[in-house]
């Protein structure tokens, strides 16, 4: 069960199918990453951005990745207009299990 959910949005200047290409062919580094549970590609319409809201095994794990190279590469890989802005929050208790 995910402890700590990660939000990183940014405006990116690439078109949408360019941003779908990019996240489908990083889509396996992240699913290699030990301790991440999901994660969501997300789009706003109104505002342009996209985002990828992370849930997080443990806080050991999105700290791990937060140092990784993988996280250093998002703003370059979807050439975003400014470094993403981070959300972290813990899970107080989940609806379901």
């Amino acid at each position: 069960m995910a402890e700590v959910i990660m939000l990183a949005r940014f405006k990116s200047r690439l078109p949408m199918e360019e941003i779908t290409t990019v996240m489908k062919e990083r889509m396996p580094e992240f699913r290699a990453l030990d301790g991440l549970e999901q994660k969501y590609y997300l789009h706003d319409p109104e505002s342009g951005e996209v985002a990828g809201l992370y849930l997080w095994r443990s806080e050991e794990a999105l700290g791990e990745f937060a140092q990784s190279e993988l996280r250093a590469s998002i703003a370059e890989a979807y050439e975003a207009e400014a470094p993403p802005r981070v959300e972290i929050y813990r899970v107080l208790e989940p609806l379901r299990p």
